[in-house]
């Protein structure tokens, strides 16, 4: 188990963290915590409220999302500084989008939403960083969702 400074250490690592103030990657670090999972572990499943926003440390964990008439699909295979569980942040939706599965042993830092919302809320370079960033991660695996969606349709049409 990491201690507090091996924690802040460990954020002031991560490219989402460069450009934040030491005060702010301090009090980022007050609300962190380092967790394990085994090869085969489910983080979370898609549909549920799970409240926890991960950047992975190293591992593998595969996103896949049910598609109806063609079953459990791949969305998106997370690694090393990769962010899962991204919607426990977003004030609506807070179900997951997908379901999370370890494929190889996996630390990660791990933020509870609410904390972290007051923190960004109370923080605002903070907030702005980690929302910013947020906004790039969403856009993204929309794109890679919508396309892996286009590729069914594209293939029961040919």
């Amino acid at each position: 188990m990491l201690n507090q400074a091996d924690i802040t250490t460990t954020i002031k690592t991560i490219p989402w963290f460069l450009e934040l103030h030491p005060e702010s990657i301090e009090r980022l670090a007050s609300i962190a915590n380092v967790c394990s999972f085994s090869t085969g572990d489910i983080i979370f499943n898609e549909g549920e409220q799970h409240p926890i926003l991960y950047i992975l440390l190293e591992g593998k964990v595969l996103l896949e999302s049910f598609v109806p008439g063609h079953g459990v699909l791949p969305i998106f295979i997370a690694e090393s500084l990769d962010v899962i569980g991204w919607s426990s942040l977003t004030p609506v939706v807070r179900q997951k989008t997908s379901t999370a599965r370890v494929l190889e042993s996996t630390r990660a830092l791990s933020f509870s939403a609410e904390p972290l919302m007051e923190l960004c809320e109370s923080d605002c370079e903070l907030g702005f960083v980690i929302m910013r960033r947020l906004a790039n991660i969403v856009a993204t695996r929309y794109l890679n969702h919508k396309l892996h969606l286009l590729e069914l349709i594209s293939a029961q049409d040919g």
